[in-house]
Formats: structure tokens, sequence, C-alpha cells
């Protein structure tokens, strides 16, 4: 029996390129356009979990014959979610609350078969900044790379030297923890070995 096509719920270019590692390249990428609001009072781990599942099931209402793989990054400081800045000031802003102390990065995984069962994870790291100066704010800010990035900051780029302290999965924090989508891969047996 052949496998189903593998459908990536992700615009996300570090996704396709995390999932090219563990030998996986999606026959389709259809990026779902969900409401990512958080609810209120929603703590970091529940909304990376849950807009996992609302994306993976809005993309496998289009693609029901499909193998459909989505995940969420969120970003928490204690209860504080900090999405994507809005701009250049909001990075500064959550850069400077990162500063000095730990952080969680959560992702939730979500991988519907065509036979409509679904796997679930949520997979967290923490991770430890260095107190930073206004300085390394100031040109990490004008580098760019926080646009688009939960957080304000991309740990596989200049961030990383920021990071004396890392709990968990690196890939986590890049987007996709690796381990966890092989596993789930593995048990729809569309990876192998």
């Amino acid at each position: 029996m052949s496998r189903p096509p593998l459908v990536l719920a992700s615009a996300s270019p570090r996704r396709l390129e995390l999932l090219a590692r563990i030998g996986a390249t999606p026959d389709r990428v259809l990026p779902a356009d969900i409401d990512e609001t958080p609810r209120k009072a929603e703590l970091p781990r529940a909304l990376a979990g849950r807009l996992a599942v609302a994306k993976a099931e809005a993309v496998a209402a289009q693609c029901p014959d499909c193998l459909v793989l989505a995940a969420d990054t969120v970003v928490g400081v204690g209860r504080r979610i900090l999405n994507k800045p809005a701009d250049a000031a909001e990075a500064a802003k959550f850069l400077a609350l990162l500063s000095g102390r730990r952080h969680r990065v959560t992702t939730g995984l979500c991988l519907i078969r065509p036979d409509g069962k679904r796997s679930k994870r949520e997979v967290v790291t923490i991770l430890g900044f260095q107190r930073l100066t206004a300085a390394q704010i100031e040109d990490y800010v004008a580098s760019g790379e926080w646009q688009g990035a939960a957080g304000g900051y991309q740990i596989q780029k200049r961030a990383e030297s920021f990071v004396r302290f890392l709990s968990g999965s690196h890939s986590n924090v890049v987007g996709l923890p690796l381990f966890e989508t092989a596993q789930l891969l593995r048990g729809a047996g569309w990876l192998t070995p």
C-alpha cells in the first residue's frame, strides 16, 4: 500500500528546511488561514497546542486523502505570550523582557491521517538569555532578524549568541522539534526507518 501525500500546513520556510533534515519532503505546502489570537487567559502551551490542531483540521478539510502535519510555535515568559513583533519598537521591548531571564518556547504538533486519526504533541524548550545591553538590543533589532519571529528573535541566526542556557530541543526553538516530528511520521508509517 502506498503512503498518502504529506501536506505541511505551514508557510514557514524554516519548517521546510527542518523537515528536509530528517528526510521528509512534503508533497504539498498548504498554509492554514486561521485566527491565531490567544483566548482570554490562555497560557502559551495551550495556545500552541490549540493552534496546531486548528491548522491541521483546516488543511485536512481541504485535503482529506492526505497526511497533514501542522505546527505552531509560541514564546512565553511566565503566563505572557510573545507573538511576532509588530514593529522594531515591540521587538526591542521583547528582547528587553527576555534579557537576563529564562523563558519557554512551546511548539504544538498535530498530524492528521486520511482516516481522521490524529496525533498531538506539545514540546517545551527552556532558554535563558544573557543580560543584554541596550547596544546589543539595538544592534539585533537593526539586523531585521526579529521580523516574522515569535518572541522577536531567531535562535538559528545571531540571537544564538544570547543563549546562556538551553534545556530541550534546539530545533523546537527554530520552529519544529525534529525528534517528535520524526516519531509522529514514523508512527503513521510515512517515515522509515
